[in-house]
């Protein structure tokens, strides 16, 4: 567990992770709203080389951010109301697209999940401080 206590040390937290990640992950990332999913996405995303500006995918579903040493597709299952929804944005081909998943609100669906996905957990601790958690098996 790490703790964030700025939106800045939650996008170190994810360049910490983008660092040792490679293709073929799916990394679910659990919380509230305002929780730092998106934060987190940021630090990624740029930690990976890419230059695209980040926001949450809540209404588009997906962005794909590229330009960096790997791909990155970032979800967001929030408005999705059945897992025939994320089929249909074509998940499982973003799965084996040869980059890495970044999924917020990855436990709406997680039977959809593939068994090597990774969780986060961002638990809000105080108005800017965050738990920051992986809470599968290692």
């Amino acid at each position: 567990m790490s703790i964030s206590n700025s939106p800045e040390e939650t996008a170190a937290a994810g360049a910490h992770w983008a660092r040792a990640a490679k293709t073929g992950d799916v990394i679910a990332l659990i919380g509230d709203l305002g929780a730092g999913k998106t934060q987190f996405v940021k630090g990624f995303v740029k930690e990976i080389g890419s230059e695209a500006e980040v926001t949450s995918p809540t209404f588009t579903l997906v962005h794909e951010y590229n330009g960096g040493r790997l791909p990155v597709y970032h979800f967001d299952f929030y408005r999705l109301e059945r897992p025939e929804a994320v089929a249909g944005i074509g998940f499982d081909d973003y799965v084996d697209a040869g980059g890495v998943c970044l999924i917020e609100w990855g436990n709406r669906f997680p039977e959809l999940l593939p068994a090597h996905a990774i969780r986060i957990s961002f638990r809000s601790q105080s108005e800017t401080g965050r738990s920051i958690t992986r809470t599968d098996a290692p």
